[in-house]
């Protein structure tokens, strides 16, 4: 498989961009443990909410070197169930579903 473009141009291109978002989420996660902090939220309560552990475990699957990162943390995030339910809620809207604990 081929690709037009090489891979140092992509770095060349696109470095600086995902680098500021790198830094945004690195951002993100120190305001919540700031706020979980001075909340006085034990460390292990600070990672209760699905969405901070589900962007934690696509974090991981991006540095574990396997191909299709993108794909892998779509289904990370994904909704697998096939039975319906009764009301969506917020079931959709939150990005992400509950993933097991470490």
């Amino acid at each position: 498989m081929s690709s037009p473009i090489t891979s140092q141009q992509i770095v060349d291109q696109y470095f600086l961009e995902h680098r500021a978002k790198v830094l945004d989420i690195a951002a993100f996660l120190d305001r919540f443990d700031r706020a979980a902090l001075a909340q006085g939220v034990p460390e292990s309560a600070a990672t209760s909410d699905v969405r901070v552990r589900a962007l934690c475990a696509a974090l991981d699957l991006l540095r574990d070197g396997k191909p299709e990162r993108a794909r892998r943390a779509l289904e990370l995030w994904s909704d697998h169930s096939t039975a319906p339910i009764e009301s969506a809620g917020m079931k959709g809207a939150i990005g992400a579903v509950p993933l097991p604990r470490d």
